[in-house]
């Protein structure tokens, strides 16, 4: 997470900080849509990590939003057992809705505006839309618990982002 830190703030990003080890990123950015960042930081991570992965960049609003809008966020009793999915285009939400038909009671999820909600109370790994979800069909997406959504919001506005 430092290098991941030091690379950020080499491609002029202010206020570069991590939560976990898992590339979540809080950064101030210049101008320009939050796509160009993505695209501009999954270059920079490909050069000089060696590693292809996806990068999707919020920013505070849309992050408040995604929070906002969870219709799910009633039931999270254990807030690791309620998934958000982001991705970079909202029209690629759409993918995700094969998740849908593989739900099984007590599961709920849910496509919002901005993101996708899943939660699982027997836990993602034991469910056949939570294995979807985070496998081929959530490829357009990436994954968080409800607890490190809440995180990344904090973080932001404590940051002033």
């Amino acid at each position: 997470m430092s290098e991941l830190r030091r690379l950020l703030s080499e491609l002029g990003y202010g206020g570069v900080a991590t939560l976990l080890n898992s590339g979540n990123v809080v950064f101030h950015a210049g101008k320009g849509p939050p796509v160009r960042h993505a695209a501009d930081i999954a270059a920079a991570i490909s050069r000089r990590l060696h590693l292809e992965v996806p990068v999707i960049v919020k920013t505070a609003s849309e992050l408040r939003a995604i929070v906002a809008e969870n219709p799910l966020s009633a039931l999270a009793t254990d807030p690791s057992r309620l998934l958000v999915a982001f991705v970079q285009d909202s029209k690629a939400l759409s993918t995700l809705q094969v998740v849908e038909s593989l739900v099984a009671p007590p599961e709920r999820f849910a496509i919002g505006p901005n993101a996708a909600y899943f939660f699982c109370p027997l836990g993602s790994l034991q469910s056949k839309a939570g294995e979807a979800l985070l496998g081929r069909a959530g490829k357009a997406a990436t994954t968080r618990n409800w607890q490190t959504v809440l995180k990344l919001q904090a973080l932001a506005r404590d940051s002033g982002a």
